[in-house]
């Protein structure tokens, strides 16, 4: 067992990506989760900060109709990849601020490379589980969960080094409440283990968190958190282009993060989906920036 999160300094890397999704602004979330206060209070934790700014795709074409922009958003997080491994390898703690879900494909790619074994919990209120055959929109924001544990897109997963794939029996995806019929299928066939929002509703929060925690560190290494803020009520976190109504409380996301931290297993997190044009006097933003805080064991008493 590795406690991960002992590790002193951590590294704050934006990626300034909208491509993924279908509506703009996106791409201006990590500048309000800084603005937020984000680098002040990790360092009233203790923690060392190396804030290595924003990753900014490169420009292209418009992609295919199943899958939009494919040439940046590959960009992004071929980037994003090589930032989050040179992190790890520092022995670091990488905190990514989207930008978009696409951006995690990246990142968890890194992840899972580094460490081998891992174990991934996906806070959302949807399943991000298409790939290109079973996609109606065509934005990749809704395939990344799919891309790391090896169903497709494979383009979102291997930059170069060869992908090593999340164990999809190591992940759980909590929250969820808008799941395609096609996503439904296939998390199915997978294994995924879904805690969608009606189980929060039946047993707790805490219950829920207790059984996705003990399947993701359960013989791995440890896990990541991927935290979209559309997990919760859109009255609570305006700031978000897909908002799904009768989502995660503030408390109940913040047990949610605070449970994660008690473990000491917490590999890297990503925080995405906060779209500040949408927001209101940066609530959205703010609350991302104590989320964070709360998975790297920020405590009310």
């Amino acid at each position: 067992m590795i406690k991960e999160t002992t590790r002193k300094t951590v590294d704050i890397i934006g990626t300034e990506t909208d491509f993924g999704a279908s509506k703009r602004g996106v791409n201006m979330g990590p500048m309000a989760i800084r603005y937020a206060g984000l680098q002040e209070g990790l360092e009233q934790l203790g923690f060392n900060v190396v804030d290595h700014g924003d990753i900014v795709p490169s420009q292209g074409g418009a992609g295919t109709e199943k899958l939009r922009f494919l040439e940046q958003i590959t960009d992004a997080n071929k980037k994003l990849y090589n930032k989050v491994s040179q992190s790890l390898l520092d022995s670091h703690f990488p905190v990514v601020l989207g930008g978009d879900h696409s951006i995690s494909a990246g990142s968890v790619s890194a992840v899972s490379r580094h460490f081998g074994r891992i174990g991934l919990i996906w806070i959302d209120a949807h399943a991000d589980w298409n790939n290109e055959s079973s996609t109606v929109s065509g934005n990749m924001h809704g395939m990344p969960f799919s891309a790391v544990c090896g169903f497709g897109p494979d383009c979102m997963a291997d930059f170069g080094d060869g992908a090593v794939f999340v164990d999809p029996t190591k992940c759980a995806l909590v929250g969820a409440r808008d799941i395609e019929p096609q996503e439904r299928e296939r998390l199915k066939k997978a294994g995924v283990n879904v805690f969608p929002i009606c189980d929060v509703d039946k047993y707790g929060i805490y219950e829920v968190m207790k059984k996705a925690i003990g399947i993701v560190c359960r013989d791995t290494v440890g896990m990541h958190l991927s935290f979209d803020v559309d997990a919760l009520s859109p009255e609570e976190a305006p700031g978000t282009g897909t908002p799904v109504s009768g989502g995660l409380t503030v408390r109940e996301a913040y047990l949610a993060t605070e449970m994660i931290a008690e473990t000491g297993r917490l590999l890297s997190m990503d925080m995405v989906e906060v779209n500040p044009i949408l927001d209101i006097q940066n609530k959205t933003g703010k609350l991302a920036s104590r989320l964070i805080l709360s998975a790297l064991g920020k405590v009310v008493y």
